[in-house]
């Protein structure tokens, strides 16, 4: 008999199986390649993103946001090893309690903080496009900072229930799996899911999608003045990446949630159930991996970013002060990048 790990993002759902399965092979593989190239690309982005805030000294309230996104899914993309070992190991779970608890735990959060600072995202850009003169006193780093720093907090908080239950579960034959023991699995976990579908998604979607119907109602409808109209010019470009990220996040989730709720009325989930449940815990953690690639497409700035944190394999043009030149264009192969 081998143990086969059927996994959620608390790694509450262990069960002990006879058969070969997909998670015995193909997800740890999957999983692999998408630690390595989401850690890859996040690191890209949060060292592009320093850099050119220490060359600029401050940090724009976009950047403090993507900084902060990049953050999340790094340390939601380090836990990965611990679920590959895992799930190479059928199941079982040789780190101790404390990191199971830990890993469960930064692993449900990320997912909480992943929202909220979307929708952090998605207030922010409806503020300064539709009030691009009267938000700027609203919208400055050091406001993004802390509340950025509360969503943090929030966060933490808002996965108590992962905190308390997280333990170490018995397995036949002397072996442990880490997961959540609710105290009534049968009452809590329905309780527990529709906590979690509505705080990390029903609710910052309802939010996001608020926010951006009304920004695209005042866009298409209002006649702003001149200054506004090119303050919110470049506030669009902005925009644009931000919806992307938001679509490409809950997309990415939908599957998960969706077939999250469909399992709590499921008695004896099927083969193609659990297939299709394996498919969308895949995508939820492709997000990770995605996230800063589609940032670093959509956003040219962010790409001539990447060619300033390469600047020592640049030269800057003679007579020009060394400040100014990396603030507005560097050369690099015989060509110039604006930025």
């Amino acid at each position: 008999t081998t143990v086969t790990l059927t996994h959620t993002r608390d790694g509450d759902n262990l069960r002990v199986s006879g058969r070969f399965s997909y998670a015995d092979l193909v997800l740890p593989v999957l999983f692999g390649v998408i630690c390595l190239l989401g850690i890859a690309g996040n690191l890209t982005v949060i060292a592009t993103v320093l850099k050119m805030s220490k060359l600029r000294r401050c940090n724009s309230v976009p950047d403090i946001y993507i900084l902060n996104l990049s953050l999340v899914d790094l340390l939601f993309l380090l836990g990965m090893p611990f679920l590959i070992h895992q799930l190479l190991g059928k199941g079982a779970w040789r780190f101790g309690e404390t990191l199971c608890t830990l890993i469960t735990a930064v692993d449900s959060s990320s997912q909480f903080t992943s929202t909220y600072i979307l929708t952090a995202m998605s207030v922010d850009r409806y503020l300064a496009t539709v009030h691009p003169i009267t938000s700027t006193r609203y919208r400055t780093p050091s406001v993004a900072l802390c509340t950025v720093c509360f969503l943090w907090l929030l966060s933490l908080a808002s996965v108590t229930p992962v905190w308390m239950y997280t333990r170490l579960i018995p397995f036949p034959g002397g072996q442990v799996g880490c997961g959540i023991s609710l105290p009534r699995p049968e009452v809590d976990i329905c309780w527990y899911t529709l906590y979690q579908f509505l705080l990390a998604f029903a609710l910052p979607l309802a939010v996001i999608v608020t926010a951006y119907a009304r920004l695209l109602q005042a866009v298409t409808s209002a006649v702003a003045p001149v200054t506004q109209r090119s303050v919110r010019l470049r506030a669009k470009k902005v925009t644009h990446t931000a919806v992307a990220i938001c679509l490409l996040f809950f997309g990415c989730w939908a599957p998960f949630y969706t077939l999250q709720l469909l399992q709590l009325t499921v008695r004896q989930p099927t083969p193609s159930f659990h297939v299709a449940y394996n498919v969308a815990i895949s995508l939820g953690y492709a997000n990770s991996c995605l996230n800063p690639f589609l940032y670093l497409a959509l956003c040219r700035t962010a790409r001539q970013r990447m060619a300033v944190l390469f600047s020592m394999f640049c030269e800057a043009p003679r007579g020009s002060h060394p400040g100014d030149v990396m603030r507005r264009y560097i050369k690099c192969k015989g060509r110039y990048y604006y930025y």
